[in-house]
């Protein structure tokens, strides 16, 4: 799967677009968020010469696509949307969004996936977009199964959050099913 080509995507509400020097310390932000880390399993063990050196090297990757999710309306970044890890046995990658504080709650990230998927399944040749989410999220599975993705398997014990082990509930949308809705 080749992703030389960085693609700016515009929606109603949203800008997907290939990340620029200035949208360091606002993703740097969005990658320190309480909620972002808890929802994303992640930790805020990195420092700006990491993070600079990260998204200055995202053009450059063939074999991924990381964009900025701007909101249209203030033309502030909110988050970023990836898609990585191509699997050439079923043609599929990798689909994982955030969204930082100042995007929350007005259907941003929806629009962002929703143009992602749009712009992967009718401009490219995959077949097949994969995802997990935690069983604490409730709000992102619903927003998957709504844009179509559907559950293929459940991981158990897959993170430990607050003392206890959550599963991660995998997920895919294929091709045909996205190009029938």
């Amino acid at each position: 799967m080749n992703l030389t080509v960085k693609p700016v995507l515009t929606g109603k509400s949203v800008i997907l677009r290939p990340f620029e020097t200035a949208d360091l310390p606002i993703i740097e932000q969005c990658l320190r968020d309480p909620e972002v880390l808890q929802l994303t399993g992640s930790e805020a063990d990195f420092d700006r010469e990491t993070l600079k050196t990260w998204y200055g090297t995202r053009h450059d990757q063939p074999d991924r696509l990381d964009l900025a999710v701007v909101d249209k309306a203030t033309g502030t970044l909110v988050g970023e949307v990836v898609v990585n890890e191509y699997q050439s046995s079923d043609h599929s990658m990798n689909f994982r969004i955030l969204i930082g504080e100042a995007g929350r709650n007005r259907g941003l990230g929806t629009e962002a996936t929703r143009l992602l998927m749009d712009y992967l399944f009718r401009q490219t040749s995959l077949a097949r977009l994969t995802l997990s989410v935690f069983d604490f999220n409730p709000r992102a599975r619903h927003v998957y199964e709504k844009l179509g993705f559907q559950v293929s398997g459940v991981e158990e014990d897959d993170f430990e959050v607050d003392g206890r082990r959550v599963e991660s509930i995998l997920m895919v949308l294929t091709r045909e099913r996205y190009l029938e809705q």
